[in-house]
């Protein structure tokens, strides 16, 4: 067995957050985007069967509020609950480094344990930025390492980010938090079997990492002891979820708090997995040249490998996706339904939208060629090569991803996609307005989250 290390990564870590003071105002601004953007998530979903099987699964009544829902449940449950309702629909913020959802973990995760403990607004926005930002960094320790071994990064990082946030939003010592991180890497799990059927467990990944982690911190705070060498260490967290040892490790502390990678935060245009959305933005530009669907004889896509086994492969599967939920893995229906549709939306992942015929047509005639030069996960692009039947080819490319840190989406962007989601939720005008002054607050005070009890 190797020797231990006299500082471990976890207590490094730990020093960095506590070191740190307030957080940058444009760190701030997108931590405010980012709350935004989850409440809003969590309402549009609220009435989905897979939230009322989360809530119904809880037995656990307490004062914390479940966004969206009458019903007020445990600091835990409610982690649990909005978790999974804020990445119910894949409509939530990525990290396109990772890649990672972050905000559907440490959102609810920090709300939920401030306001069971009375912290306010302040100590809020310092656990989300941790939080997140120690989320973001974990992923890209070992790039495309944690889903090749058959993990969901955002599953097994968000445990350990939501660990931090909470940490650091209830203000635990140095030695509570690298306790509170050693248990969140026991507390980690998340499988992506559910790429097999479109199976539900991904919509409770983020849930399940938000109250892991509140857990996790609330454990750490008691005295519970956690290995403090569970980044690196032989059996620790890379080795079991990763299978490696060895990885940028510098990534998690090198230039933490001088370097904010949470200022480079996606938000989602379209409510599908993330490295789709360029291929949606070509398959529209293609639809508004005029071509038809049945002019096409294929579209060949390049791709990155990395993307290859959860969005292409099976292809014949991915082609005619078993119902709406497989559809938003699967980037030959995302492309036939923008093509066909003029747009991607919630509607195009109800379970009759991925039966249409004019898309599963066209979804039939998509295959792709992996491109060994393909900048994935650094970056995330889209390419169409549109062989018509009459040997015209018509080619589309996007360079990055739309709402991400090369093409930001503004504010008003982010209210607007706020407001149609509180709608889809079946909020009013007075709820939504009234949950979108509460947001623009958020980090002013007390926490005071009833008003979105409903």
């Amino acid at each position: 067995m190797s020797e231990l290390p006299k500082v471990s990564l976890a207590e490094q870590l730990a020093d960095r957050i506590l070191a740190l003071g307030t957080v940058p105002a444009a760190v701030a601004e997108k931590c405010q985007d980012l709350a935004v953007d989850v409440i809003g998530l969590c309402v549009t979903a609220r009435q989905q069967d897979y939230v009322q099987a989360a809530l119904a699964g809880c037995d656990d009544d307490g004062p914390c509020t479940a966004i969206g829902q009458a019903r007020t449940l445990s600091a835990a449950s409610a982690a649990f609950v909005n978790g999974t309702a804020a990445h119910g629909e894949d409509f939530d913020d990525t990290f396109e480094g990772g890649p990672v959802h972050a905000g559907a973990v440490i959102v609810p995760a920090v709300l939920a344990a401030c306001e069971r403990h009375n912290a306010d607004g302040a100590a809020a926005l310092r656990g989300i930025a941790f939080g997140v930002e120690v989320l973001c960094r974990l992923s890209t320790v070992a790039p495309k390492a944690t889903h090749k071994a058959g993990f969901h990064p955002t599953a097994v990082f968000g445990a350990m980010g939501a660990a931090a946030g909470v940490a650091a939003a209830l203000k635990l010592d140095k030695r509570q938090t690298v306790d509170a991180l050693g248990i969140a890497g026991s507390m980690a799990s998340g499988i992506i079997e559910y790429l097999a059927e479109g199976a539900w467990t991904k919509r409770l990944h983020p849930g399940w990492a938000a109250q892991s982690g509140l857990r996790s911190a609330l454990l750490g705070r008691a005295g519970f002891i956690g290995p403090r060498t569970v980044f690196e260490g032989v059996h620790g967290f890379f080795h079991g979820f990763a299978n490696t040892t060895t990885g940028d490790y510098d990534a998690i502390t090198g230039d933490f708090g001088q370097r904010w990678v949470t200022e480079t935060l996606a938000f989602k245009p379209y409510p599908c997995g993330t490295m789709t959305h360029p291929y949606i933005d070509c398959a529209r530009r293609l639809a508004a040249k005029g071509i038809k669907g049945s002019e096409i004889k294929e579209m060949v896509c390049e791709v990155g490998e990395g993307t290859v086994h959860r969005l292409w492969e099976p292809l014949a599967a991915k082609q005619k996706p078993t119902n709406g939920y497989a559809g938003k893995f699967s980037t030959p229906y995302c492309i036939a339904a923008a093509f066909v549709r003029g747009n991607v939306g919630l509607g195009d992942f109800a379970d009759d939208a991925v039966r249409d015929k004019a898309v599963v047509e066209l979804a039939g005639k998509v295959r792709y060629e992996i491109d060994p030069n393909n900048p994935y996960p650094k970056n995330f692009t889209g390419h169409i090569r549109a062989v018509l039947n009459d040997g015209r080819v018509v080619e589309e490319r996007q360079p990055h991803m739309r709402g991400g840190a090369h093409e930001p989406l503004t504010r008003q962007d982010i209210e607007d996609k706020f407001a149609l989601n509180a709608a889809h939720g079946g909020w009013n005008d007075g709820h939504f307005k009234e949950a979108l002054a509460l947001m623009r607050t958020l980090y002013d005070g007390r926490i005071d989250l009833a008003p979105l009890r409903r």
